[in-house]
């Protein structure tokens, strides 16, 4: 904005539009009296008005207003002139304000000294400070500070940056930073004034952190701690210093990174986070080329300060720092930044061993990020020696941290080397080979619990150093297995997800002899039922094959690996192995998709050949080699589609498709003639049979193979798009003959698929636009004869002739429209979908205009007058179809005109939508609920979508008719109702509606809106209870990790180990903590180590780290003959018994034990039917009282109840002699229990019971049983 854009703003300030205090627009209208009286006095003057004009007449006025003796003379004055000065300033000549400089300062010195000048005055001071120091030259800031000199200016913008005013410090740090940015010509990188704003920062921050000690010692406020603005606005300053351009001064960055690290000791997160955001923007300001030279000094005054290596609360930001710096150094010196990471791995490793997770953590990301950012591209193109011996010593380090000594952190480390592979990529072989073998190792450790964690780092490996050098370390061992080395298969799953990129040879060398191998194996059994052994081959060899597309994934050998041998193994396979056919097309689409993929790619050379080790020559080379097999291998997978059920042949087809993409323009061309001779010979044989066969099903099943017809217009419809424009003819002669035809529907669907297909071709566009007019001729001849299977994909055909429609034919619209319409009421989802596009499409055409020809329509006179295309006359012509015969069709033109209404509604008249609708409303009263049900969606649209000012006059109208169908139950009437009626409310409003409705149902419109209310409270109340739930409990801790590798394992050894393991729990709590002592939640995770009973465990052995875990170890299954049993009096074993039932007495018939023990009552109750006269009474009284008992209802008719509750029992009072024992109650527990206390009155009779008095039911074999 310049400054007479900004002049004319205060001319003429909008007042009514803004919200001012009063006392703001006095000033705003004082301040536009002093402009036009400078501006009077200009013109007086005969003066232009130029910024030095107005500087002048404003400096003159500013030396009435304000005395550097009597100091603010006129405030209201002051203000509006400094305001004005504030604006003038930044377009005055640099020269100019040199030397009026002290003049200035010396002026504005109060104003910016008083401690009761307002904020206004006080911020365009400091704009004006601004412009005149940027105006300063090198001469000027050499000045000392005691003099009336910039040096002086600047000591009190940094002043007021960490002022107690937001704005005034905000408006100080803005100048601070425009003038560190625009420094005055010299051969220094910083700003003259930097050494001194650093200098200031830093003392200001270090006196705020000394008022904060000083407070907390003193303990004045414990809230203080939280609440320390002073170190947060000299935290601001400094970060408006450092991101200046030319960022932190050199000579300050040791002094700044001290008293940084110091903040980050602080309780208070925010302060270390602004601490350490603050190192970010160090390192921010340091990137580019000028200010580059600063690192160096920044990284080391960082090093310096490293922290204790058990300070869990300090070390890990220190950490983070540490990471970000060497990225930053990385982007601006790679190489040196790369040659000083040995001595890094060195420092960071050893934090690994750290006792705490947070510094663990902090270490492996640390790492990860030097890996990541810190290696340059040139080192793994073309290494130097000393490149060399650097990777060397990073694998060293790497295989160090997989000893025992790092065991606590052995996921982190895991992480660790898998991005070394990353990293180093194929120079990962043979630097990281160790590494590969120790972990290997592991993995094969049955008792190592981070085989998940070990696969991934393989996986990484694999795909590194490629599969050929992993299995050179880790062989399978599968052919030929030897004694001590154990089998690897669980190494196939692994090179299945990781293999890509790499040699296609060793997979003939290494895996096909082996499959062959294992195939004889399977072969050589002839044994009626296949052991688990040939299984397990059977097994291995489908895994072996699934490693195919991998290895086809981008091959680096290709050219010399893909011979003819292997190209007829291939189509063996295909032939022979139909398990195997989908990994193998996948591997030769594979072969096409992925050279195709970078022979496009315009990603540079280097680039290319530092993921894929290939150029764009290369792929084009290796795609030429594979079109030379195109023929061959098309002819046979031709063969393997035509042996193929249907619902197996999707990736045959994907196959096919990806070389037919490479095969030759005349080999295409030949191949295609093969084909449309054969199904035109197969198909003139088939004709007569069809025609014989009409009363059969057209459809095989799906264990049937389909016709040969079909499958060979399959291959049809797949080679189209690649064919040329020549051979659109015989395409479409195929396509007419089969149209017309309706013996076969899924051939004529099939042909209705063609134009589809081809409309995805790009050069098939000028010969749909060319050949459209005997397409529509084509279309409308087999209007009559089409298949309602075939009626989804002849309208996704019309579709694409429409879109090639010229502006001459737009007649076909019309012609086709009827049929659209109606296939908007299809049974098939999919076709009622294509109609609708179908109808938007045809808007769209018509919305472009062009002439309609009617005479040419169908069924119309020949002297029918020409039309013009638009979406109104779409509309009629969609209308016309209200006016059928049938409900369907009207149905179906309510359903029509419902879609191109809601798309098409913004472009129409109000006219035309008021017709529309009115003529709904007559619909809406008819008595076919077929065209009521399609009245209701065009009411839905209408109200949801169509301007307000239309829909609400016709409320009164609408609401009527609408709640007429609410009595209406079938077909969901009511349902759909009440929610049009809901969409009005909420859009209408509640009164409205309730207005316009008849008194009759007004109670319906009263239960909506009392339903809604209800959902919405209980809405709120949910949201609340979730809110209080969430707030209240704590974070739920890590579920622990499985102990077994699998579901069977854990049904096998995990039955009694829980038992053995509760047992010790209970004794003393879990992990050797004393259950009697209170849970105390430790950030460090305990570690177990898992010993073999026959020798000790050698902690210097790399692979002693899979025998320690994260769990306590519990004991197996114990044996059965070491378990104790139970028996009877008899000696007979009791099985069934719950733990902890009988385990110190055998049970007896009596009530109580051998030993006298007495058993509580609900162990002497006696279960109905146990064989006991006790059992036989409860029995008695169950059947006829019980849950299941019959009763007798109203009218004498009987009743069975099928209610199941939990615990319920019958209440039985014994007798005083029963058992000895006295008047003694078994009581069952649970709500059954308390249900049976209740008045016995209240309660059920069972059938033919009497009426109970007293409430209790006394049992005559109880006495009976006493006097035993």
């Amino acid at each position: 904005m310049s400054m007479t854009e900004k002049l004319e703003k205060i001319r003429s300030p909008k007042l009514q539009n803004q919200r001012e205090v009063t006392h703001q627009r006095t000033m705003i209208i004082a301040t536009a009296v002093v402009l036009t009286a400078v501006e009077d006095t200009l013109r007086d003057q005969k003066c232009d008005n130029t910024p030095t004009a107005y500087f002048a007449a404003l400096l003159a006025l500013l030396s009435q207003s304000v005395s550097p003796s009597n100091g603010l003379v006129n405030k209201e004055l002051a203000t509006s002139v400094v305001y004005l000065l504030d604006i003038v300033t930044s377009y005055v000549p640099a020269p100019l304000l040199r030397s009026k400089f002290s003049q200035i300062l010396s002026s504005l010195a109060p104003a910016l000294s008083s401690q009761d000048v307002e904020a206004p005055l006080v911020r365009s001071s400091i704009g004006c400070l601004e412009s005149l120091l940027i105006a300063q030259d090198t001469a000027a800031w050499a000045l000392p500070q005691s003099q009336i000199s910039p040096r002086k200016a600047i000591s009190g913008l940094l002043t007021l940056s960490v002022d107690h005013k937001p704005k005034v410090r905000k408006r100080s740090q803005d100048a601070i930073t425009n003038v560190l940015k625009n420094p005055p010509p010299g051969p220094s990188l910083d700003h003259p004034a930097a050494d001194l704003c650093a200098e200031t920062a830093l003392r200001t921050l270090k006196e705020a952190v000394v008022m904060s000690n000083t407070k907390k010692r003193r303990g004045k406020d414990p809230r203080q701690e939280h609440h320390q603005p002073g170190i947060m606005h000299a935290l601001q300053l400094v970060k408006t210093i450092a991101s200046a351009s030319g960022g932190w001064p050199a000579k300050k960055i040791e002094s700044l990174c001290t008293m940084l690290m110091e903040i980050s000791k602080s309780s208070n997160e925010y302060l270390t986070i602004a601490a350490f955001n603050l190192f970010e923007t160090l390192f921010v300001g340091m990137a580019d080329e000028f200010s580059s030279a600063k690192l160096p000094r920044l990284l080391e005054a960082i090093s310096t300060l490293r922290p204790s290596e058990n300070d869990s609360q300090l070390l890990p930001p220190w950490i983070a720092v540490v990471s970000r710096g060497h990225d930053v150094f990385a982007q601006v010196a790679p190489e040196e930044t790369f040659q000083k990471l040995p001595q890094l791995f060195e420092m960071i490793t050893g934090f690994l061993a750290s006792s705490s997770y947070e510094i663990r953590v902090s270490a492996s990301e640390c790492l990860i990020s030097l890996l990541v950012n810190c290696i340059p591209n040139n080192v793994l193109l073309e290494p130097s020696p000393s490149d060399e011996k650097i990777l060397e010593q990073l694998a060293h380090f790497a295989i160090e941290i997989l000893s025992v000594k790092y065991q606590a952190a052995w996921i982190e480390i895991f992480n660790v080397e898998a991005t070394l592979f990353e990293a180093l990529k194929w120079k990962s072989s043979p630097l990281a080979n160790d590494i590969v073998k120790t972990i290997g190792e592991l993995r094969g450790n049955d008792s190592f619990m981070g085989k998940k964690e070990a696969d991934f780092v393989l996986g990484k490996a694999i795909e590194a150093m490629g599969p050929q050098a992993v299995l050179e370390i880790l062989p399978l061992n599968l052919s030929k297995p030897r004694l001590g080395d154990p089998g690897r298969a669980w190494l196939l799953p692994v090179l299945r997800d990781h293999v890509r990129n790499t040699n296609l040879a060793h997979f003939r060398t290494e895996f096909v002899p082996l499959s062959e191998i294992l195939f004889q194996k399977v072969l050589d059994d002839s044994g009626p039922e296949k052991s688990m052994e040939i299984k397990i081959f059977e097994t291995i060899v489908q895994q072996i094959w699934s490693l195919l597309p991998g290895y086809c994934n981008l091959p680096l050998d290709l050219v010399s690996a893909f011979d003819q041998s292997f190209a007829e193994l291939l189509s063996n396979l295909l032939y022979r192995q139909p398990e195997l056919r989908p990994d193998v097309c996948r591997a030769l689409q594979l072969l096409v998709e992925t050279n195709q993929k970078i022979e496009t790619e315009e990603a540079t050379e280097q680039a290319l050949l530092l993921t894929t080790r290939m150029t764009n020559a290369d792929a084009q080379n290796n795609l030429e080699h594979l079109a030379s097999f195109a023929g061959n291998l098309l002819a046979v997978l031709f063969n393997v589609y035509n042996e193929t059920l249907p619902q197996n042949r999707g990736y045959i087809l994907q196959c096919i498709n990806a070389f037919l993409s490479i095969t030759p323009s005349q080999e295409l061309l030949e191949t295609f003639t093969r084909v449309t001779a054969k199904f035109e010979s197969t198909l003139t044989k088939a004709l007569p049979q069809n025609q014989s066969d009409k009363s059969r099903p057209s459809q095989p099943s799906s264990s049937q193979m389909p016709p040969a017809t079909h499958t060979l217009m399959d291959l049809i419809i797949t080679i189209s798009i690649y064919l040329p424009v020549s051979s659109y003819t015989s395409l479409f002669t195929i396509a007419s003959h089969l149209l017309l035809q309706t013996h076969d529907p899924q051939l004529q669907k099939k042909a209705y698929k063609l134009l589809p297909r081809l409309a995805k071709s790009s050069n098939a566009a000028s010969a749909l636009h060319d050949m459209n007019s005997d397409l529509q001729a084509l279309l409308l001849s087999s209007a009559s004869s089409v298949s309602v299977s075939a009626r989804r994909d002849r309208l996704a055909a019309l579709a694409v002739v429409i879109g090639h429609l010229p502006s001459s034919d737009l007649h076909f619209i019309p012609s086709v429209l009827s049929e659209v319409v109606i296939a908007a009421k299809e049974v098939n989802e999919k076709a009622r979908a294509a109609a609708f596009d179908l109808l938007v499409l045809m808007g769209q055409r018509m919305k472009v205009g062009g002439t309609i020809e009617q005479s040419k329509i169908p069924h119309m006179d020949s002297d029918a007058p020409v039309a013009e295309a638009g979406l109104d006359e779409f509309f009629t012509m969609v209308s016309a179809g209200l006016t059928g015969t049938t409900p369907h069709m009207v149905s179906a033109s309510v359903t029509a005109l419902t879609r191109i209404l809601y798309e098409f509604k913004s472009e129409l008249s109000n006219q035309l939508i008021e017709d529309l609708a009115s003529t709904m409303d007559l619909f809406l009263a008819s008595n076919s609920r077929e065209i009521v049900r399609s009245c209701l969606g065009f009411t839905k649209v209408a109200v949801i979508s169509l301007p307000e000012e239309l829909m609400r006059p016709r409320l009164e109208n609408l609401i009527p008719a609408l709640v007429a169908w609410s009595r209406e139950h079938k077909a969901r009437f009511r349902s759909k109702v009440k929610h049009i009626l809901e969409r009005a409310m909420r859009r209408f409003g509640y009164d409205a509606v309730e207005r316009c409705c008849p008194e009759e149902d007004r109670k319906f419109v009263h239960n909506i809106r009392k339903t809604k209310e209800r959902r919405k409270r209980k809405k709120e109340a949910a949201t609340a209870a979730a809110a209080a739930t969430d707030g209240g409990a704590g974070a739920e801790e890590p579920r622990r990790k499985n102990r077994f590798e699998s579901e069977y394992d854990k049904v096998v050894y995990g039955s009694d180990s829980s038992e053995t393991a509760s047992e010790d729990a209970a004794e003393e709590g879990e992990d050797g903590i004393d259950a009697n002592e209170p849970r105390r939640r430790t950030k460090g995770r305990r570690a177990y180590i898992v010993e073999d009973p026959d020798e000790p465990l050698d902690l210097l052995d790399r692979k002693a780290l899979g025998n320690i875990s994260s769990s306590k170890p519990v004991k197996l299954n114990r044996a059965l003959g070491k378990q104790r049993v139970k028996t009877d009096v008899d000696g007979k074993l009791i099985l069934g018994e719950e733990d902890g039932e009988g385990e110190d007495a055998m049970v007896v018939d009596g009530g109580g034990s051998i030993n006298g023990n007495k058993k509580s009552n609900r162990e002497t109750e006696r279960e109905p039917g146990d064989g006991t006269l006790e059992g036989g009474t409860n029995a008695y009284v169950e059947a006829i009282r019980g849950r299941d008992a019959v009763q007798r209802g109203r009218g004498g008719r009987l009743k069975f109840s099928n209610k199941r509750e939990r615990g319920e029992k019958m209440d039985i009072d014994d007798d005083d002699d029963a058992g000895g024992n006295g008047n003694k109650s078994t009581k069952a527990g649970g709500k059954g229990a308390e249900k049976q206390n209740q008045d016995p009155k209240k309660q059920r009779r069972g059938l033919g019971v009497g009426k109970v008095r007293g409430g209790r039911v006394v049992k005559s074999a109880g006495k009976t049983k006493g006097k035993k």
